[in-house]
């Protein structure tokens, strides 16, 4: 995962967390990710190491990356490293009178007039990214989330762990969604960022796929269903070979085969670092219970169709939490036999099964999310129906003060 080492199943796990960097006033974007970048490195690179977290690019300029520069064997603890960085960025923002705030999604920015893709190293691949796809949309522009990694060493892992991230992936936005808004108005959708993200691939379909991935099981396997035809269809467009297949796979979750890990991308980012910790470590302790065979055999697990997967994960972006689950076929794989169940539900009964396995900060913030809402909802809520600019200024101010002290909203 970065280090040249190929770890054991769940022996590490590695984070990174997007940023978006705003005006203190007005929370417009401010593209300024690379003047932040210089005068923390003194040069126009893309990376910067501080202590155990790193700093770096993203596509557009408004958007800064931190993530843990070497796999950690415990996520419990990360999330004040991650808020002493944050912390360290705002203070050099403040020449800018700019900040970061969290969550997926900027709720009014307008990406046909405010993209500002990144200018300096590897700018050559954002701008064919923009030649292809045309960047300045919701769906490239306008998305910020958590990449939680997470290792394998040879086939026989790899298959275990990538069949268990596809049954989880449509849970996620249950207990994750925090993107309710998009150009000042509430979308009907928990996770707009995830509603957008489903069509930003629309001209070459081979690179996302369903989102839901394929049935693979080997190395070899992912190259012939997934890594080969994304190579055959970005032929004509990259005739200067400057794409790499990893990153142009957007499907839900990613095969690194390069440093032996899946990144799982569908989760959104949260109102502060101990959030994303906390619900990151649910996703690992969960993703145990279905590898370790708890309420299904792998042969079982396999045999969903990433077509049914990809249903119940529409309806878990649109409402969230109070999703109604009623696929047998589905719950049976995490031991729930009854008819009919809100993701909330499951979630709570998978929860109680991995709670004292967790740390007791990372069990506390997930009780609050799963009596209180996915931040989505505590959102909407807040805004009570239909909110002009001002309140939407003013939660979002609200949700820059959790991600500066570190606290849920």
């Amino acid at each position: 995962m970065g280090t040249g080492r190929f770890y054991r199943l769940f022996e590490v796990s590695g984070i990174e967390l997007e940023y978006m960097i705003v005006d203190c006033n007005t929370l417009k974007v401010r593209p300024v990710a690379d003047q932040l970048l210089f005068s923390k490195a003194g040069n126009n690179g893309s990376d910067v190491i501080n202590g155990n977290i790193g700093w770096s690019n993203e596509l557009v300029n408004h958007v800064i990356e931190l993530k843990t520069v070497e796999p950690v064997s415990k996520l419990n603890g990360t999330g004040s490293h991650f808020s002493e960085n944050i912390s360290e960025i705002n203070s050099k923002l403040k020449s800018y009178n700019a900040m970061l705030i969290p969550t997926a999604a900027h709720p009014f920015m307008d990406p046909s007039t405010e993209t500002k893709l990144w200018q300096h190293e590897n700018k050559e691949i954002y701008a064919l990214y923009d030649r292809i796809f045309g960047c300045n949309n919701h769906g490239w522009s306008n998305l910020q989330s958590i990449h939680l990694n997470l290792p394998f060493n040879g086939d026989e892992e790899f298959g275990r762990l990538h069949t268990a991230i596809r049954l989880l992936l449509p849970l996620i936005p249950a207990i994750a969604a925090s993107s309710p808004l998009r150009d000042g108005k509430l979308t009907g959708w928990a996770d707009s960022r995830m509603q957008a993200y489903l069509h930003h691939q629309e001209k070459m379909p081979s690179l996302m796929g369903k989102l839901i991935p394929e049935v693979v099981f080997s190395e070899d396997d992912y190259y012939s269903k997934i890594f080969d035809p994304i190579l055959r269809d970005i032929k004509p467009w990259d005739k200067d070979h400057i794409m790499d297949h990893h990153f142009l796979n957007s499907r839900g979750a990613i095969a690194r085969f390069d440093r032996g890990a899946i990144e799982i991308r569908v989760t959104d980012l949260q109102e502060c670092p101990d959030a994303d910790i906390a619900v990151s470590s649910l996703i690992i302790e969960t993703l145990k219970l279905l590898v370790h065979e708890s309420h299904s055999k792998f042969e079982e697990q396999h045999l969903i169709s990433e077509d049914k997967l990809y249903d119940i994960f529409y309806n878990v972006i649109k409402f969230s939490e109070n999703t109604w689950i009623d696929d047998p076929e589905y719950l049976r794989l995490f031991g729930i036999t009854d008819k009919k169940i809100t993701a909330r539900e499951i979630w709570k009964k998978l929860f109680m099964e991995v709670k004292e396995i967790m740390g007791p900060k990372d069990a506390e913030i997930i009780g609050y999310i799963l009596e209180e809402g996915s931040l989505s909802s505590r959102i909407i809520k807040r805004l009570n129906g239909e909110p002009d600019h001002e309140q939407i200024v003013s939660v979002y101010k609200e949700l820059a003060v959790c991600l500066e002290k570190n606290r849920l909203f």
